[in-house]
């Protein structure tokens, strides 16, 4: 039985279909970024790589909440 995945993770196969990118390449880009608050880092995933918000939100909320 598959589980569900929930919360941020639930935009990952959607992300990465739309934007052609695996999750974890998205990631390192987050986690290089000199950005450190979380809507500098959405605002600059939607302007500079083209990702709609909530894609933008959920991939930086999912990173930043791993370093916590």
């Amino acid at each position: 039985m598959t589980e569900t995945a929930k919360g941020p993770a639930s935009y990952f196969p959607s992300i990465e279909k739309k934007y052609g990118l695996p999750i974890g390449e998205w990631q390192e880009l987050i986690r290089s970024s000199p950005l450190t608050k979380h809507m500098e880092l959405v605002s600059w995933l939607k302007t500079e790589h083209g990702l709609g918000h909530g894609h933008a939100n959920a991939l930086v909320a999912h990173t930043l909440a791993e370093g916590k």
